[in-house]
C-alpha cells in the first residue's frame, strides 16, 4: 500500500533545523522532498556532533527520506532550474529571514505565477507581517521571548531553556499541519496558498494551560521545577539511585499512593485532605514523601507504583530511552545503511497507522547525491545538458 503521501512532491529550499524537521516529517509520510542546497552544502553539514567520519549527526538527524541536489540559486540558470522544479512540485517550504526569497526572486508570487497551484511556506522567526518581521532568531531567542523560558527553572532560581529546541519544533509542526490542510484544500477547492509560519506563535500556542492562568487569574506563573503547578502530589522526586515522576492527585490515588510509601498518617491529615488543601500545604507535604523517597532505586518505586496503579515513570537518560523495550516495540529507534557511516540510528517515525501510512527509511542524502537523478528524471534533461550545468558549476 502506498504512504499516505505519496504522488506529493515538496521542494525544500530551507536549512538549519525549523524548515528541515518540517520537510522531513512530510517525507515520512510518504512525500518525494527534494532539499535544494547551495554549493558547499547545508550549514549544519559542518555543525558538531560528529560521527568518527566527519559526517555531522546536526545534518543527520533532520534529513531522513530526502533526495539531495545542489544548486547554485544566485547563478541565472539555478533560478531557472529552481522554478522548472517548481513548476512540478506541490509544496515549496523556505527559512529564510524575511525579504530575502523575494530579493532573490524565488518568493510565493514568482513560484505563483508559473504554477498557480503552488503551497508556499514560509517559516521565520516572528513571521512575514509585524515589528519584528526582519530580526533574526535561533531557538533560545523564541525560548525566552515567547515564555516557555520563564517557565522552565526551579523555584525562586533562575530561568532555564528547555533542553531540546522547542522554539524551532513548534514552529515546524504549525508548518506540517499547515501543508496538510492546504494540500487538502487544493484538493478540494483547486488552488494553492501562501503560510505564513511564525516560530514566535507557535511558541505562544503551546503556552496554552500556562497562559489560561494568567488570562484567568491576572498572575505571571512561577517557575514550579520538577512540580506540577495545580496538582499535589505531582511531582519528579530523587530516590535511592535516580529520579522517577509520580502524579497521584485524584482522591483515590492519593490514599493508595500514601500506603505504598508506608505514610498513612497523611491520608487524614487535615491539611491534605483535598488537592486544593495539598496546593495551599505543598511544602509541609512533599518533605515526608521524599524522604521515604529516597531509600529505593526508581525500578523498586516502579514496580510498586505499577502494581498499585498509579502513573509514574523513571527519568531517563537518551542511553535508557533508546534501549528500552516499549521504545524498541514501537520502532522508535530505527537504523539505515548510510553510505559512509554504515548502519546509521535514527528516530524511528513518531505516527502509526492502522495501514501502511508510512515509508521504508532511507538515509538522509549525502551533498549533491541525487543531482543528477533529479535533473534527469523529474526534469528530463539530457545527460550533455547536465554535464555543462556541472561544468559551470551551476549544480554539483
Amino acid at each position: 500500500m502506498a504512504a499516505k503521501l505519496d504522488g506529493v512532491r515538496i521542494l525544500d529550499i530551507s536549512r538549519v533545523l525549523s524548515g528541515p524537521y518540517c520537510s522531513m516529517g512530510l517525507a515520512d509520510l510518504g512525500a518525494e522532498v527534494i532539499k535544494v542546497e547551495p554549493p558547499g552544502g547545508d550549514e549544519t553539514r559542518t555543525w558538531p556532533p560528529f560521527y568518527p567520519n566527519g559526517e555531522s549527526g546536526y545534518f543527520l538527524a533532520l534529513n531522513r527520506n530526502k533526495k539531495g541536489m545542489v544548486l547554485d540559486l544566485k547563478h541565472p540558470e539555478g533560478k531557472k532550474v529552481l522554478f522548472d522544479l517548481a513548476k512540478k512540485s506541490d509544496v515549496v517550504i523556505e527559512n529564510f529571514t524575511p525579504g530575502v526569497v523575494k530579493r532573490l526572486g524565488i518568493d510565493y508570487d514568482a513560484m505563483k505565477a508559473i504554477n498557480p497551484k503552488i503551497i508556499y511556506c514560509s517559516i521565520s522567526g516572528f513571521g512575514q507581517t509585524g515589528p519584528y518581521r526582519k530580526k533574526k532568531a535561533y531557538d533560545p531567542v523564541i525560548q525566552a521571548m515567547g515564555g516557555a523560558m520563564s517557565l522552565t527553572g526551579v523555584k525562586g532560581g533562575e530561568p532555564v531553556k528547555i533542553g531540546i529546541p522547542v522554539g524551532d519544533l513548534g514552529g515546524s509542526m504549525m508548518a506540517i499541519a499547515a501543508i496538510l490542510a492546504a494540500l487538502f484544500a487544493r484538493q478540494t477547492q483547486g488552488v494553492g496558498d501562501f503560510i505564513d509560519i511564525s516560530m514566535l506563535d507557535g511558541q505562544i500556542a503551546m503556552l496554552s494551560i500556562m497562559a489560561a492562568e494568567y488570562f484567568a487569574e491576572g498572575k505571571v506563573p512561577d517557575r514550579w521545577g520538577l512540580e506540577h503547578p495545580w496538582r499535589v502530589p505531582s511531582k519528579t522526586f530523587r530516590t535511592e539511585n535516580g529520579y522517577i515522576t509520580s502524579s497521584a492527585t485524584s482522591s483515590n490515588m492519593y490514599p493508595t499512593l500514601c500506603k505504598v510509601l508506608g505514610l498513612e498518617r497523611l491520608i487524614d491529615d487535615p491539611r491534605f485532605k483535598t488537592n486544593a488543601d495539598r496546593v495551599t500545604n505543598r511544602d509541609q507535604i512533599y518533605p515526608p514523601i521524599e524522604e521515604v523517597m529516597r531509600t529505593k532505586t526508581s525500578e523498586e518505586w516502579e514496580k510498586l507504583f505499577e502494581a498499585a496503579g498509579l502513573p509514574s515513570g523513571i527519568m531517563y537518560t537518551l542511553d535508557q530511552v533508546f534501549s528500552d523495550p516499549h521504545v524498541m516495540e514501537r520502532k522508535m529507534l530505527e537504523i539505515v545503511d548510510h553510505p559512509t557511516i554504515g548502519k546509521l540510528k535514527m528516530i524511528g517515525v513518531p505516527v502509526k497507522f492502522g495501514s501502511d501510512g508510512t515509508r521504508k527509511m532511507t538515509a538522509p542524502p549525502m551533498l549533491g547525491e541525487h543531482t543528477d537523478q533529479i535533473l534527469r528524471d523529474v526534469l528530463g534533461y539530457a545527460d550533455g545538458e547536465i554535464a555543462r550545468m556541472r561544468k559551470e558549476k551551476v549544480v554539483s
